[in-house]
């Protein structure tokens, strides 16, 4: 007895629980699939007529960003490979006047310095000989014409010989000689008259540089012996001044025509960013024969300090005015089955619009045909939703 209830309590259960479900269903007015369908049918529907649906909201939290088309200065340019390096000008190489050893560094690598700044002192015995020798022969000069000057006057008194009167001058004459030869010894070393004046016979020897501007390379240490002789030494220092620097182009042979000295140039980055405008100074007649490549050059002023001797960048030179033109980003142009297109805004979202283009400039793109001044598109986000309109298309194909 206990199992024949048992069986009918859940058989009454189970009907309960179908006809529940039943009725949600009921109450629903539709199954379960059906908001699907809906949603695969307005896909569908959005294909076909070539439209994105999307609100405000959506288009700005997928960066879509809509602009009025305007228009703008396009002409034909020269995109070229250019290197950025020291004007020869500008550019110092400080080598040992005299030969010794280096006692005192006062500046390295990076550090600025102005004209005159000392640099380095070198202790040198040949500096010492030299003044000592100033110093002698300064002596024997004031004697010899201390002699001169008393041969003159027994001359005149008819008390001398005119041998000795002739032997005085000579000797007074040589003394000065090589006086003044040892003291232009010591002014190329740069020492003033002062210093060669003073009598000193000091040995050392201040090497000091020779415009302001950046240490960019040091190649003595402390203690080392230097050498004037040695032609083969590498300078004490290299001293540039980078407040301007030249830019050279390398033109092509067959685009060598096409150029003007003064020529605007814009220089820019390999991603494409303004880094500096100028325009060419100078073109040469010579085109290197491994490279098939002339020089153009540009001076530019570089007191900011962005471009780097060494660096290689491009050079985009502007060849004639140009024309006025409408032109639009280069992304905003996508290709809709095999067509250049941009989109637009519809009242329902956004729809593709065949174009017509012509010149690629700077980042942009003219538009011939198919895109008014003034009329509105799809400056950022036209990629997406060009996915977007390929993805409801291959899901209408599918159907």
């Amino acid at each position: 007895m206990t199992s024949y209830w048992k069986t009918l309590w859940i058989i009454a259960f189970g009907t309960f629980t179908l006809t529940a479900c039943g009725n949600d269903q009921a109450s629903s007015g539709r199954p379960e699939n059906q908001v699907s369908y809906e949603n695969e049918e307005a896909q569908d529907e959005e294909a076909e007529s070539g439209v994105i649906v999307l609100s405000d909201i959506a288009a700005e939290a997928t960066g879509i960003k809509v602009e009025i088309a305007e228009t703008g200065r396009m002409g034909d340019q020269l995109n070229l490979p250019a290197e950025v390096r020291f004007d020869a000008d500008r550019v110092a190489q400080v080598s040992p006047q005299i030969g010794g050893i280096v006692r005192e560094l006062y500046a390295t690598e990076g550090d600025t310095v102005s004209r005159g700044q000392k640099l380095a002192l070198i202790a040198s015995r040949e500096l010492a000989d030299l003044k000592s020798n100033f110093i002698s022969a300064s002596a024997a000069s004031d004697l010899a014409q201390t002699t001169l000057d008393r041969e003159e006057r027994l001359w005149t008194d008819q008390i001398t010989s005119e041998a000795d009167l002739l032997a005085a001058r000579a000797g007074a004459s040589a003394a000065n000689a090589n006086l003044q030869a040892i003291k232009g010894k010591l002014q190329t070393l740069g020492l003033n008259p002062a210093q060669i004046g003073s009598g000193s016979s000091s040995a050392n020897y201040v090497v000091t540089s020779p415009l302001a501007g950046t240490i960019v390379q040091r190649s003595v240490t402390l203690g080392e012996a230097v050498n004037s002789d040695d032609a083969s030494a590498e300078p004490l220092f290299t001293i540039v001044d980078d407040a301007v620097v030249w830019v050279d182009i390398a033109v092509f042979k067959q685009d060598l025509s096409r150029l003007d000295e003064g020529a605007k140039v814009n220089l820019t980055s390999d991603a494409g960013d303004t880094i500096a405008q100028s325009e060419i100074a100078f073109i040469s007649s010579v085109v290197d024969q491994s490279s098939r490549t002339a020089t153009a050059r540009m001076i530019v002023d570089n007191t900011d300090g962005r471009l780097r001797p060494g660096q290689f960048i491009r050079a985009k030179i502007e060849l004639g005015e140009g024309e006025t033109v409408i032109r639009v980003p280069l992304n905003a142009v996508q290709r809709v089955n095999s067509t250049p297109s941009i989109f637009v805004p519809t009242e329902d979202g956004f729809a593709p619009k065949p174009v017509v283009t012509g010149l690629e400039q700077d980042g942009f793109v003219s538009i011939l045909q198919g895109l008014e001044s003034g009329q509105s598109y799809v400056a950022e986000g036209a990629f997406t939703l060009k996915s977007q309109l390929e993805k409801d298309s291959f899901g209408a194909d599918d159907d």
